[in-house]
């Protein structure tokens, strides 16, 4: 490896890069450092100069500089892949999914193509006949759309994605679809369709009919037909009633969508990427990156002003950063290559906007943040058409800008798209996209020692004005939200909002600011408290449509366990007085997660009770390895007694005392066995100190009321960990994110 470069990244990117970037040889060790992979990057995509006989070595110190200054990065394929055997720089598709067996499975085929060279796919399922449609050719039945997006799913949960990234789906379905209905309960259950993120394409006559309470037509995509009718307002309410409870189906609004497609000459769009903020023709791919906002300041008169210098030059060599992508891409399927190559299209975006609002002293959550979102994002369009229309003169337009929405050379069919960063913006060092903190202080566990993560512009403030101590960054990083802290002076809280402190219209308010500058659409997830009510919900999703936003995903605290323990559909129904089902599993659990070691690596248990006592326990394993299956059966087993009735000294006795030989041969491990281990956390998990630390006496309200949770238990639901290391996931574009150890799971 190269000495390496003084690049600002903190400890947390350095962990990340080394996982999940670093070129590795045969043997799986690594063979280069974080300034070997930029440098890896810069002169693969700076190659791409040689087809238009222009300077090659500029562009690579230009785009070699942009990514070790941390100004802008693409996204995680490109980091990846470039200059390695995949070459594959994508990082998600639109597939189609044609009315027939040879289409359908063709369509899986190359999803699966996909998937393994590292990017995500997204499909609409609209053009599938309904269920028990008869099928002329044979005299049989139609099985639906939702069968086959299960046999998808199962595909997806076999095939990993180039080796590093698991792959993630979009799966969609217009409202007007005969097996609509369906399709909004498909995830009901959280085991369902793992591997999908899925969304209701409405159309501007359905929300009109939602409005004036009026019927809708079903129609059959195969005949033509009109199937049925239903009651638009129930449809729209039953998709807020889902969303509500697990945050899917999202909605996009497909009209809105298609007024804004650049090149309706080639097509209608019908989907988009996973995550929702690329809008895509079938068998176009996304090619994005993002520009650290947070970087592009300057100080004048000892406050932070926007640098607008800097930052319209940073876009400009972006722009050419990423058409050169296009060139260098090694696709997956030849239709795509003519798609991608026939409207190159690419995805700037943004990164660390809440660290850039926190520099300027703006809270999140005002009119002076909606107004410098629109400017911002205006400033960023503009002169990324511009460069896009200079490439042009030189290069030449994308062939299919006949027919488009352009009277001059342009370049690219798009500019923009504001997409979720995830693990880039840990690289980074900065918030992700324009979603406001998660957090001001992270407890980051390393080993046995608890190191707290504080945000350098919070820990400068805290310093600056004299109320910093090490007790009170501990006090910090334990919650969410610093809004109760009498410590605090009051206008440094009105800066540190985070997530859980901002009400939703304000989430939807800055995604509409944004979304009036970008070309694709946004990527923004609004969080509800998990108090929030089905009328909340559909408040914000109304509000999206009037917003003129291309889609809204939604995702309420604690409404999704992302736990190895997930519970059947008849649990609800089960009473305690039915001794031969278990007792339901309550909304609100409170707990204990311990780390411990096992013979084949880490194994993290997590003890949950409520006002009955333990309820549950589920383990998972950390990256070392561990017998994933048969602690998973053990904890649904050991939940399912402990929920019927049967004793925790049955339980540990069972469990205690069981050997494993992997177990027996290190000495630095005194658990005998996975069993045995969770034996032990068991038997001594205090269930009285557990109780008298949380309050449990939380009455379970009706969905349409507001329950007052207790601050110290709504905490503990904001939580889902990490099956890696254990660390809070962040929820963001329906993909959940471990700013921790940079896992990531879309679906």
């Amino acid at each position: 490896m190269s000495e390496e470069k003084n690049i600002n990244l903190t400890k947390n990117a350095k962990k990340v890069l080394k996982a999940r970037y670093l070129k590795r040889n045969k043997e799986g060790e690594r063979i280069e450092d974080p300034e070997g992979m930029f440098d890896r990057v810069a002169t693969n995509i700076a190659k791409a100069n040689e087809k238009y006989d222009e300077n090659v070595e500029k562009d690579r110190n230009d785009f070699y500089e942009l990514m070790t200054n941390l100004d802008f990065l693409p996204n995680s394929p490109t980091l990846m892949n470039a200059n390695n055997d995949l070459q594959q720089l994508s990082a998600c598709f639109v597939l189609p999914v044609e009315d027939s067996m040879e289409g359908i499975f063709d369509s899986l085929k190359n999803s699966a193509l996909i998937h393994k060279s590292g990017g995500g796919t997204g499909f609409s399922f609209s053009r599938l006949r309904p269920k028990n449609d008869i099928v002329k050719t044979t005299g049989g039945v139609a099985s639906g759309p939702l069968s086959f997006m299960k046999i998808f799913d199962k595909a997806t949960d076999i095939v990993k994605q180039g080796g590093k990234r698991r792959g993630a789906n979009m799966g969609v379905l217009r409202v007007d679809h005969p097996d609509i209905m369906d399709f909004i309960t498909a995830k009901e259950q959280e085991a369902a369709l793992n591997n999908f993120n899925i969304s209701v394409a409405v159309t501007d006559d359905f929300m009109e009919a939602v409005e004036n309470d009026e019927f809708y037509e079903l129609i059959n995509p195969h005949s033509g037909e009109v199937s049925s009718k239903l009651n638009a307002r129930d449809v729209f309410e039953k998709i807020v009633h889902m969303s509500h409870r697990n945050g899917e189906p999202g909605i996009i609004f497909l009209d809105e969508i298609n007024r804004h497609n650049p090149t309706p000459n080639v097509g209608e769009i019908e989907s988009t990427n996973p995550c929702g903020e690329q809008p895509l023709l079938p068998f176009e791919a996304c090619n994005l990156g993002s520009i650290n906002l947070s970087n592009m300041t300057k100080k004048v008169n000892n406050n932070y002003k926007i640098d607008y210098k800097k930052l319209e030059d940073t876009v400009r060599k972006a722009v050419r950063f990423l058409d050169n992508v296009i060139d260098m891409n090694k696709y997956p399927l030849e239709k795509i290559k003519e798609m991608v190559h026939g409207n190159r299209k690419i995805g700037l975006g943004v990164m660390g906007w809440s660290d850039l609002l926190i520099r300027l002293r703006i809270p999140y959550n005002s009119v002076e943040a909606i107004n410098l979102a629109e400017d911002l994002m205006a400033f960023i369009e503009e002169v990324s058409k511009d460069e896009s229309a200079k490439i042009a003169e030189r290069r030449g337009s994308f062939p299919n800008i006949e027919g488009s929405i352009y009277d001059k050379p342009m370049r690219n069919a798009t500019t923009t798209t504001i997409a979720p960063t995830g693990t880039i913006s840990i690289i980074a060092g900065v918030s992700s996209g324009i979603e406001p903190l998660f957090a001001i202080n992270y407890e980051r566990h390393i080993l046995d020692d608890v190191l707290i993560e504080t945000h350098p512009i919070f820990e400068e403030i805290a310093k600056e004005r004299g109320f910093y101590s090490e007790e009170l960054m501990e006090k910090v990083a334990k919650t969410n939200s610093i809004q109760d802290m009498d410590e605090i002076p009051e206008d440094v809280k009105r800066i540190f909002v985070t997530a859980h402190d901002i009400e939703p219209e304000w989430h939807i308010k800055m995604q509409a600011a944004f979304q009036k500058s970008v070309d694709n659409a946004v990527s923004k997830t609004v969080n509800f408290h998990n108090s929030a009510t089905v009328e909340d919900v559909k408040k914000v999703y109304e509000m999206a449509y009037d917003l003129d936003c291309k889609g809204v995903t939604i995702y309420r605290d604690g409404s999704r366990s992302e736990q190895v323990l997930s519970t059947s559909g008849d649990e609800e129904e089960a009473t305690e007085h039915d001794s031969k089902t278990k007792r339901p599993r309550p909304k609100v659990t409170i707990g204990t997660t311990e780390k411990t070691k096992i013979g084949c690596g880490k194994l993290y248990i997590t003890i949950n009770s409520d006002k009955k006592g333990i309820n549950e326990v589920f383990t998972t394993t950390g990256k070392g390895g561990g017998c994933h299956a048969q602690s998973e059966a053990i904890s649904r087993l050991a939940s399912l007694a402990l929920r019927s009735g049967v004793a925790i000294e049955e339980v540990v006795d069972q469990l205690r005392g069981i050997r494993c030989e992997a177990a027996m041969i290190r000495k630095d491990v005194h658990n005998l066995s996975c069993p045995d281990a969770i034996g032990r956390a068991l038997e001594k998990y205090d269930e009285k100190e557990i109780q008298k630390n949380f309050n449990l006496d939380i009455e379970v309200k009706e969905e349409n009321e507001k329950p007052q949770i207790d601050n110290k238990v709504e905490t503990f639901t904001h939580g889902s960990a990490c099956p890696e290391c254990g660390h809070e996931l962040e929820h963001e574009g329906g993909c959940s994110t471990c700013r921790n150890c940079g896992w990531s799971h879309c679906g």
